[in-house]
């Protein structure tokens, strides 16, 4: 008795055949029309039914968008318009850097997560809010550090109190599961406020001196999608905070040659990326 098998079993095969010959998720110009749905993990996953943020908006511009990195399940994208709004109310406009790709999956180089479109970086620095750059500039334009990591203190001639307030904004929307920035950050921050409840969701990682990474929460009606286990409870000013610092000053103060990461692999992704990737008609880029 011959074997039958489905359209679906035939697509499958085809993203695994592609994705094993390299990694087309970036070669791929829009999103996968659909029901809006977060398929697997930030760093092994996918997104149907994508929403393209603008490339200039009220409050925000967008950087390096030849990436192609301006894609995001619609609560992210909801929720970077209404941050941007609250900072063109204060005289500000955001700079938004990646969020994801059209149908998520692993980025080539730079990331291991903005898989699944729940992720967006927020550059530090902000424009006045009647400023909108060049083009040219969107692309060239260097992301300046905020911090002076030898002292493990603020660079406070790029700071600015704007920053925190931004910050603290986006960690009080109820769809936020956390953000990353410098550890030397977080710590000036626990320093500096008086009331630090805000500041759970404020997680210290490596880099994250120049910009902040917002991850939001598994959305409704994703089922697929796999959530991190939650912040650990408090503010997170404690010991283990001060050895994020201690460390990053040690490196700062004797750097040692860093080998280059490896590209996410699309090993791991759950089976039905592989259809996400292959379907619709010809792909091709904007």
């Amino acid at each position: 008795m011959k074997a039958r098998f489905s359209p679906l079993f035939f697509l499958v095969m085809l993203g695994f055949a592609s994705a094993h010959a390299g990694n087309g998720w970036s070669e791929v110009g829009y999103p996968l029309s659909g029901q809006p749905e977060v398929i697997g993990s930030f760093t092994s996953g996918c997104l149907v039914g994508a929403r393209t943020l603008s490339l200039v908006g009220e409050g925000y511009q967008v950087m390096r968008a030849s990436r192609n990195r301006y894609y995001g399940h619609p609560v992210l994208i909801q929720f970077l318009e209404r941050l941007s709004q609250q900072a063109a109310a204060n005289g500000s406009r955001l700079l938004i850097g990646d969020l994801g790709q059209p149908r998520g999956g692993p980025m080539p180089g730079g990331h291991r997560s903005h898989q699944t479109g729940l992720d967006a970086d927020i550059w530090l620095l902000q424009q006045p809010r009647d400023r909108v750059l060049p083009r040219p500039q969107t692309e060239s334009l260097g992301a300046p550090s905020m911090i002076r990591a030898t002292e493990g203190t603020l660079n406070y001639a790029n700071w600015s109190p704007r920053y925190r307030d931004t910050l603290r904004q986006a960690a009080l929307s109820p769809d936020v599961d956390r953000i990353f920035v410098n550890a030397i950050i977080k710590q000036a921050l626990c320093n500096s406020e008086t009331d630090r409840g805000w500041l759970n969701k404020i997680r210290p990682w490596w880099g994250h001196d120049a910009h902040f990474h917002v991850r939001l929460r598994c959305p409704p009606g994703s089922p697929q999608c796999d959530s991190q286990k939650p912040v650990p409870f408090g503010d997170g000013c404690d010991p283990d905070l001060a050895n994020w610092v201690r460390d990053i000053v040690q490196s700062a103060r004797n750097p040692k040659p860093q080998k280059k990461a490896e590209p996410p692999s699309t090993d791991n992704l759950p089976t039905a990326c592989y259809a996400i990737l292959n379907g619709g008609s010809t792909l091709s880029r904007r």
